[in-house]
């Protein structure tokens, strides 16, 4: 399973920079609209609705993103209205869901979890769409670190379950994995990567690894939330379109909640 895991991951990987570094702003923004509806699609499956009501559901997702991204073009994370949505993401991920967590969505409502679908890939598509190039690889290269060192370090080390009503496969020891290796990337990042570097200078060291542990959690903010909305509608996976993985929302559960955050951030220490 591994190895198909890796694989699958490894073409996405390449079909992802492909898209990054070829295509043009418009055409990049194009292809994300079509991640959000497809993922849209699978979210309202999951929150309970039927085949032709999730079409609707991921086709309306869908229109909304380019009617903002059209309103904003091009998409700028400094922009007022961008930050906006991005702080709005902030306090969703910060607070709402963590409260949500805690409080059990087996009996959520399903016009809630429909909403909250919004909630969760608006903003990340507008962070993918207004971060530059080499800003949106940073913070999705963290993502991509931590989620294999928590799913390597959860497999080797695994003993303490971080969320069993949730997520019986996550554990405490997988969430320090990927805590280390999060914090060892955003060392060598701000080491090899300039235009990070050069923002990260004596105390501003201090506030740079804070902001690095808060996207790891952040992201397995992200997984809980995708996998207690699984778990309410009594499946796996999302879907099976990526082996290995299962569905879109499988693969970029954690990037949901990075993005929007890892923009912000960027932005505060003015390197985006």
């Amino acid at each position: 399973m591994f190895a198909v895991r890796a694989l699958t991951a490894a073409a996405l990987l390449a079909g992802f920079f492909a898209a990054l570094l070829l295509l043009d702003r418009g055409s990049f923004a194009v292809l994300v609209g079509a991640v959000v509806a497809y993922a849209a699609r699978e979210w309202a499956v999951l929150a309970g609705v039927n085949d032709w009501e999730a079409l609707a559901y991921a086709a309306g997702c869908a229109l909304l993103y380019a009617a903002v991204a059209g309103w904003l073009w091009p998409v700028a994370v400094a922009a007022t209205p961008v930050l906006a949505i991005l702080v709005a993401a902030l306090l969703f991920w910060g607070v709402v869901v963590p409260f949500w967590l805690m409080r059990g969505i087996s009996r959520a409502p399903r016009t809630s979890l429909v909403l909250a679908g919004v909630a969760v890939l608006l903003p990340a598509a507008v962070a993918m769409i207004a971060l530059p190039p080499m800003p949106l690889l940073a913070v999705l290269g963290l993502v991509w670190t931590a989620d294999a060192a928590a799913y390597l370090a959860g497999r080797a080390l695994g003993r303490h379950r971080l969320a069993p009503a949730v997520s019986p496969g996550k554990t405490w020891e997988g969430a320090a994995g990927g805590l280390l290796a999060s914090l060892g990337y955003a060392v060598i990042l701000a080491i090899s990567m300039p235009s990070v570097g050069a923002y990260v200078r004596g105390v501003l060291w201090i506030p740079y690894i804070a902001g690095a542990a808060v996207l790891c959690a952040s992201g397995i903010l992200g997984d809980l939330f995708e996998s207690a909305v699984k778990r309410r509608a009594g499946v796996k996976d999302s879907g099976a379109l990526l082996p290995g993985h299962g569905g879109v929302l499988d693969r970029i559960d954690s990037a949901t909640a990075v993005l929007p955050v890892g923009a912000l951030l960027f932005s505060w220490f003015g390197a985006a």
